[in-house]
């Protein structure tokens, strides 16, 4: 009767975990998905931390204790800037407490006397290299977005020979602990070869790709804890491991699909490895502007299109792009915003930092919907996004991003880039963008350049 409860209350976490998902996939129901995820996962600790035989109670409180502080810290003192990189260390915690688990686990059945089977051992291996990989290459991608680590593809001669031998050290190892389980050394020495790997992966992908691998590392973390549910027999455990591991890679794979590219090419292709320098489609074709013109220009349009980048997370500029939105709209112009799927550092970077300042989501737009609405459009306003609007995506078939769906900014009436220099984005490469006829290069920190277009339209 007790194990039929337990399952019970398994398959009610279960139940919250799945609808939690459903309603993170729009942006009004995310906050309540959320909390229904987080009761899922309350019910499944705490029918664990009764069912299960605990080794040490106050301990274990303890870790609560901790952990709930530093995530609360952490929580309200990250800016939203950094949200990509506390997500890279959410999923390289989730990998290596997965990794530690499973050999702790391992480590005690061996001390009981008890040989685990082979089922149990190779969900322990499984744990161990997917957890580690998670961690170290979690790490790697930390660094990169806090520009710890050079965010260009670090490659060398015979990488993917490296790569290689190192996989299959990992799984000989791995198969060697599955042959004798008692020999526990195996499991750590495994262990930090994984690590080794991890890193070796994540090191030669760039910071254009990022958003790629930290949906790939989540589904990795979430593979991780599934194969450590099996090694403990934890049926909520490998349920929610495989919610996210399934969900994770099927963003990934979102993700790909909106730079048309293949995953394999974005974990051994080295996007981004070749920085182009500025050709002659800039030389005397860039015009720039100040933001008294862009005010002027602004005073006559009717329909405005923002379109968010990096740049904008950079200089924190969401606050001033919101009062430029709310003085357009009180004076009767139509304003959107357009989004590109892998604009910033992770899925929906961007939609995050606009739902901070109170844009409202109706106003934002999906490529496939804004693109069509160009032509219509007077002025679009480009703060801080490079490739995402590159038409060379379109015009260049051996351009790196050739084929990648673009926002088709320059067919309004009239394009403002806001951007700092005619620097390249993660591409390397130079945008025709900035030398249109229809373009105006205002070139200035994002914040302060969209402060002055609203003071100067307030003096209007």
């Amino acid at each position: 009767m007790k194990e039929v409860l337990v399952n019970l209350a398994y398959l009610v976490a279960a139940s919250l975990f799945i609808f939690g998902l459903k309603n993170l996939s729009h942006p009004r129901t995310a906050v309540r998905g959320n909390l229904i995820g987080s009761v899922g996962m309350l019910i499944a600790v705490l029918v664990t931390l009764l069912d299960r035989r605990i080794v040490d109670l106050p301990l274990i409180i303890a870790g609560l204790v901790l952990g709930a502080s530093i995530g609360m810290l952490l929580a309200l003192r990250v800016q939203m800037t950094a949200m990509p990189q506390l997500v890279a260390i959410f999923n390289g915690l989730g990998g290596g407490a997965s990794a530690l688990v499973a050999g702790t686990a391992l480590h005690e059945a061996v001390s009981r006397g008890t040989v685990p089977d082979t089922h149990l051992t190779t969900a322990t291996v499984a744990s161990g290299i997917i957890g580690a990989v998670t961690f170290f290459g979690s790490g790697v991608a930390f660094g990169k977005l806090q520009g710890l680590i050079r965010e260009r593809p670090i490659r060398y001669s015979g990488e993917q020979v490296v790569k290689a031998a190192v996989f299959t050290v990992s799984l000989l190892l791995g198969a060697l602990l599955v042959a004798g389980p008692d020999r526990i050394y195996l499991y750590w020495l495994m262990v930090g070869v994984a690590s080794v790997l991890g890193v070796l992966l994540t090191i030669a992908i760039g910071g254009a790709d990022m958003p790629v691998v930290i949906a790939l590392l989540n589904s990795y973390s979430g593979l991780a804890a599934a194969a450590t549910g099996f090694v403990l027999q934890n049926n909520a455990l490998i349920i929610s491991g495989s919610l996210v591991g399934a969900s994770g890679i099927i963003l990934t794979n979102l993700m790909c699909k909106a730079m048309n590219r293949s995953l394999l090419n974005v974990l051994f292709g080295g996007f981004g490895e070749v920085v182009s320098t500025e050709e002659d489609i800039y030389e005397g074709k860039v015009k720039a502007t100040t933001p008294e013109e862009v005010a002027l220009i602004l005073e006559g349009a009717r329909r405005v299109v923002i379109v968010p980048g990096y740049g904008m997370a950079v200089a924190q500029a969401q606050y001033a792009v919101r009062d430029l939105f709310n003085l357009l709209e009180s004076r009767g112009v139509e304003v959107e915003f357009g989004i590109h799927p892998v604009a910033g550092r992770m899925p929906g970077h961007m939609n995050v930092l606009l739902a901070e300042v109170d844009i409202p989501y109706e106003k934002m737009k999906e490529l496939e919907e804004i693109n069509p609405t160009f032509d219509q459009t007077d002025v679009v306003i480009v703060i801080g996004a490079n490739d995402v609007v590159n038409p060379s995506a379109q015009t260049d078939p051996k351009s790196p991003i050739a084929g990648m769906p673009v926002l088709e900014v320059w067919r309004a009436k009239t394009v403002v880039v806001i951007k700092r220099s005619l620097s390249p984005g993660f591409a390397g490469i130079p945008n025709p963008l900035f030398a249109m006829d229809n373009t105006l290069m205002l070139f200035a920190d994002a914040k302060k350049a969209v402060q002055d277009i609203v003071n100067a339209l307030k003096e209007t």
